[in-house]
Protein backbone atom coordinates (compact mmCIF):
# COMPACT_ATOMS: atom_id res chain seq x y z
CA UNK A 1 0.00 0.00 0.00
CA UNK A 2 3.02 2.31 -0.08
CA UNK A 3 2.27 5.13 -2.80
CA UNK A 4 -1.78 5.20 -1.94
CA UNK A 5 -3.27 8.78 -1.13
CA UNK A 6 -5.90 9.49 0.49
CA UNK A 7 -8.42 10.70 -2.17
CA UNK A 8 -9.48 13.51 0.41
CA UNK A 9 -5.94 14.74 1.06
CA UNK A 10 -6.08 16.00 -2.66
CA UNK A 11 -8.83 18.47 -2.60
CA UNK A 12 -8.67 21.63 -2.57
CA UNK A 13 -9.97 22.87 0.73
CA UNK A 14 -10.96 26.70 0.96
CA UNK A 15 -9.74 26.81 4.70
CA UNK A 16 -7.71 24.77 7.26
CA UNK A 17 -5.61 22.11 6.48
CA UNK A 18 -6.22 18.22 5.86
CA UNK A 19 -5.35 17.26 8.74
CA UNK A 20 -6.45 19.58 11.07
CA UNK A 21 -10.11 19.26 9.51
CA UNK A 22 -10.00 15.43 9.34
CA UNK A 23 -8.52 15.18 13.01
CA UNK A 24 -11.06 17.95 14.41
CA UNK A 25 -14.10 16.28 12.28
CA UNK A 26 -13.46 12.79 13.58
CA UNK A 27 -13.28 14.19 17.13
CA UNK A 28 -16.45 16.14 16.71
CA UNK A 29 -18.11 13.30 14.94
CA UNK A 30 -17.53 10.87 18.19
CA UNK A 31 -17.63 13.36 20.88
CA UNK A 32 -20.90 14.41 19.60
CA UNK A 33 -21.73 10.88 19.60
CA UNK A 34 -20.87 10.50 23.13
CA UNK A 35 -22.42 13.27 24.32
CA UNK A 36 -25.94 12.35 23.07
CA UNK A 37 -25.66 9.10 24.61
CA UNK A 38 -25.66 11.28 28.09
CA UNK A 39 -28.95 12.97 27.22
CA UNK A 40 -31.94 11.83 28.85
CA UNK A 41 -35.42 13.69 29.64
CA UNK A 42 -33.97 15.52 32.32
CA UNK A 43 -31.03 16.00 31.14
CA UNK A 44 -31.20 17.89 27.74
CA UNK A 45 -28.11 19.84 27.29
CA UNK A 46 -25.80 16.61 26.00
CA UNK A 47 -28.50 16.20 23.21
CA UNK A 48 -28.18 20.09 22.25
CA UNK A 49 -24.07 19.86 22.18
CA UNK A 50 -23.96 16.42 20.94
CA UNK A 51 -26.04 17.37 18.15
CA UNK A 52 -23.92 20.31 17.14
CA UNK A 53 -20.90 18.75 17.80
CA UNK A 54 -21.78 15.25 15.76
CA UNK A 55 -23.30 17.69 12.60
CA UNK A 56 -20.34 20.04 12.96
CA UNK A 57 -17.31 17.25 12.45
CA UNK A 58 -19.33 16.22 9.49
CA UNK A 59 -19.27 19.26 7.56
CA UNK A 60 -15.88 20.57 8.38
CA UNK A 61 -14.20 16.49 7.04
CA UNK A 62 -12.29 17.14 4.01
CA UNK A 63 -14.57 15.57 1.30
CA UNK A 64 -16.95 16.85 -1.49
CA UNK A 65 -18.99 19.12 -0.08
CA UNK A 66 -22.40 17.33 -1.01
CA UNK A 67 -20.91 14.18 0.76
CA UNK A 68 -20.65 16.09 4.00
CA UNK A 69 -24.33 17.90 3.73
CA UNK A 70 -25.94 14.20 2.61
CA UNK A 71 -24.45 12.30 5.48
CA UNK A 72 -25.32 14.39 8.22
CA UNK A 73 -29.19 13.71 9.33
CA UNK A 74 -28.64 9.99 8.47
CA UNK A 75 -26.13 9.81 10.68
CA UNK A 76 -27.61 12.02 13.11
CA UNK A 77 -30.54 9.55 13.09
CA UNK A 78 -28.82 6.53 13.82
CA UNK A 79 -26.79 8.34 16.53
CA UNK A 80 -30.10 9.49 18.18
CA UNK A 81 -31.95 5.80 17.32
CA UNK A 82 -28.79 4.42 20.24
CA UNK A 83 -30.13 6.36 23.15
CA UNK A 84 -32.82 3.25 23.48
CA UNK A 85 -30.27 1.22 24.33
CA UNK A 86 -28.68 -1.79 22.79
CA UNK A 87 -31.91 -3.02 20.66
CA UNK A 88 -30.73 0.39 18.02
CA UNK A 89 -27.12 -0.82 17.78
CA UNK A 90 -27.45 -1.96 14.43
CA UNK A 91 -28.28 1.65 13.42
CA UNK A 92 -24.24 2.54 13.83
CA UNK A 93 -24.27 1.30 10.51
CA UNK A 94 -25.86 3.81 8.59
CA UNK A 95 -23.40 6.14 10.64
CA UNK A 96 -20.05 4.17 8.68
CA UNK A 97 -22.13 3.99 5.92
CA UNK A 98 -21.66 8.15 6.01
CA UNK A 99 -17.83 7.52 7.16
CA UNK A 100 -17.44 5.92 3.65
CA UNK A 101 -18.77 7.95 1.81
CA UNK A 102 -17.39 11.13 3.23
CA UNK A 103 -13.91 9.35 2.78
CA UNK A 104 -14.56 8.34 -0.77
CA UNK A 105 -14.25 4.84 -0.52
CA UNK A 106 -15.03 2.65 -3.61
CA UNK A 107 -18.16 1.14 -4.11
CA UNK A 108 -17.41 -2.12 -2.95
CA UNK A 109 -16.48 -1.05 0.55
CA UNK A 110 -20.37 -0.47 0.93
CA UNK A 111 -20.79 -4.29 1.23
CA UNK A 112 -19.58 -3.55 5.07
CA UNK A 113 -22.60 -2.08 5.77
CA UNK A 114 -24.93 -4.72 5.82
CA UNK A 115 -22.23 -7.07 7.63
CA UNK A 116 -22.22 -4.37 10.45
CA UNK A 117 -25.86 -4.13 10.73
CA UNK A 118 -26.31 -8.21 10.78
CA UNK A 119 -23.79 -7.83 13.64
CA UNK A 120 -25.63 -5.09 15.50
CA UNK A 121 -28.58 -7.26 15.23
CA UNK A 122 -26.76 -10.07 16.83
CA UNK A 123 -25.66 -7.45 19.53
CA UNK A 124 -29.37 -7.08 20.28
CA UNK A 125 -29.88 -10.13 20.48
CA UNK A 126 -27.68 -10.95 23.30
CA UNK A 127 -27.45 -7.51 25.20
CA UNK A 128 -31.61 -7.19 25.62
CA UNK A 129 -30.97 -4.86 28.40
CA UNK A 130 -29.74 -1.27 29.17
CA UNK A 131 -27.18 -2.36 31.00
CA UNK A 132 -25.65 -3.97 28.20
CA UNK A 133 -25.20 -0.91 26.02
CA UNK A 134 -21.34 -0.26 26.96
CA UNK A 135 -20.55 -3.87 26.08
CA UNK A 136 -22.26 -3.27 23.16
CA UNK A 137 -21.17 -0.76 21.99
CA UNK A 138 -17.43 -1.18 22.79
CA UNK A 139 -18.14 -4.60 20.56
CA UNK A 140 -19.81 -2.72 17.41
CA UNK A 141 -17.25 0.43 17.73
CA UNK A 142 -14.40 -1.84 17.85
CA UNK A 143 -15.73 -3.60 14.36
CA UNK A 144 -16.26 -0.18 12.98
CA UNK A 145 -12.77 0.88 13.28
CA UNK A 146 -11.28 -2.51 11.86
CA UNK A 147 -13.95 -1.81 9.35
CA UNK A 148 -13.34 1.46 8.47
CA UNK A 149 -9.24 0.35 8.08
CA UNK A 150 -10.43 -2.55 5.79
CA UNK A 151 -12.06 -0.16 3.60
CA UNK A 152 -8.93 2.05 3.59
CA UNK A 153 -6.84 -1.22 2.93
CA UNK A 154 -9.55 -1.79 -0.50
CA UNK A 155 -9.09 1.94 -1.13
CA UNK A 156 -5.26 1.51 -1.74
CA UNK A 157 -5.30 -1.82 -3.02
CA UNK A 158 -4.70 -1.71 -7.32
CA UNK A 159 -7.52 -4.36 -7.17
CA UNK A 160 -10.04 -1.35 -6.89
CA UNK A 161 -8.05 1.28 -8.52
CA UNK A 162 -9.85 3.07 -11.78
CA UNK A 163 -7.27 3.09 -14.62
CA UNK A 164 -7.08 6.34 -16.37
CA UNK A 165 -6.80 6.91 -20.07
CA UNK A 166 -3.44 8.13 -19.85
CA UNK A 167 -2.48 4.69 -18.27
CA UNK A 168 -3.49 3.05 -20.81
CA UNK A 169 -2.01 5.09 -24.06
Amino acid sequence: MSGFVEPTSLLTLRWGTYTGRYLGGLALIVSGTIGLQGANANFGIPMLFGTLAHTAGWWIMPAAGWRRIWVVLPSLASILILLIGPAGIAALAVSFGGWLLVRHRPAVTFALVPVLFTVGVLLRGVFSEYAGMLPALGIMGGLIVASAWLARLAAGSRLFHRRSVDATT
